[in-house]
């Protein structure tokens, strides 16, 4: 399993929860992860129902069997602070460049250099390792920008060419890049069963796949469950209404009269079963979509009780029962 796990979807198909849920699973079991977040959205915050993340990595959960995890919500103009220390030495001259304005500059007008910060910040946190020798995290799961502005933010080396060719943000831009591009990363797209999703998962897998990214898995989400398979929706087309009719009689529902409460059922009934046919079709269309792509496919489901921390926790065992973990 890869060290750095990158999760991105297209907007609404709930990626955040599914990178949450995805650091709960790599966590248990003693294991410790870090879970990243760099839009600036605090989504992580409001799913852990907590305050909002600062700048620092802060445990927020603990995992079953006793693994933990953290959360850090990357702060761009923070970190081109902690950059500056690094490299150059700034230390308050950093700061005072942030009064100024010229940090908020920095990372607005060069957008290559923000995205190697965000990155490079993850993949620090990947290689980083105690005095013992043990990396600090087992696993780091970002919570990254949607499928349409995966690849460009994950392709930084080609973003800052233009900007730096030697010097440090060139140096940090090659190291982020080989952890990016290594075995040590997975990046996992997230996608609903309807059609505008799932294209634009595959055409973001296409563009990953073209800028020689690893890509991970699939991860489907808010599966509805199935109500009835195409054999029983066959049997609900075939059958004639009377006999539907005496069923819905035979099961209480009504008297078996001509114009009797059962009879009237029969409309509304197949109203809704061919609306639910339809639904159907389109679903597995769409899985046999997402089959052709030949990645690993995982289907979490729609919880009934809507999405709080025991959903989180719900949906992070499913990943852990799929073998995700």
């Amino acid at each position: 399993m890869s060290r750095l796990q990158v999760v991105s979807g297209k907007g609404g198909t709930g990626k955040t929860t599914v990178a949450a849920a995805l650091a709960l699973a790599l966590a248990t079991e003693g294991k410790r992860a870090l879970l990243v977040e760099v839009e600036g959205r605090q989504g992580i915050a409001q799913l852990f129902e907590t305050e909002a993340l600062p700048y620092e990595e802060r445990k927020i959960a603990v995992a079953p069997g006793g693994g933990e995890v953290y959360a850090l919500a990357i702060d761009p103009e923070l970190a081109l602070l902690d950059y500056l220390q690094m490299f150059y030495k700034l230390g308050s001259a950093g700061r005072a460049l942030k009064k100024l304005g010229a940090i908020d500059f920095a990372t607005t007008v060069a957008p290559g250099v923000r995205d190697v910060l965000l990155t490079g910040k993850a993949c620090e946190a990947v290689r980083r390792k105690e005095k013992s020798g043990r990396f600090v995290y087992d696993y780091v799961v970002m919570d990254a920008p949607p499928t349409g502005r995966i690849t460009r933010f994950l392709n930084v080396n080609d973003e800052v060419a233009g900007l730096a060719k030697v010097g440090p943000i060139h140096n940090q831009a090659q190291a982020v890049m080989r952890v990016l591009k290594s075995r040590e990363t997975a990046v996992h797209l997230v996608t609903l069963l309807e059609e505008m999703p799932v294209q634009e998962t595959a055409d973001g897998i296409a563009e990953l796949r073209a800028a020689r990214l690893p890509v991970g898995r699939v991860m489907v989400n808010t599966v509805r469950p199935e109500v009835l398979d195409a054999a029983g929706l066959e049997l609900v087309r075939s059958t004639p209404r009377t006999a539907l009719a005496r069923s819905l009689s035979g099961a209480g529902l009504g008297g078996a009269r001509r114009g009797g409460h059962a009879e009237r059922l029969v409309d509304p009934l197949l109203a809704q079963a061919e609306e639910y046919a339809e639904r159907y079709a389109l679903e597995q269309e769409q899985r046999a979509a997402l089959t052709r792509l030949d990645l690993p496919l995982h289907e979490l489901p729609l919880l009934a009780g809507g999405m709080d921390l025991a959903g989180l926790y719900e949906l992070a065992t499913e990943l852990r029962k799929q073998g995700i973990a």
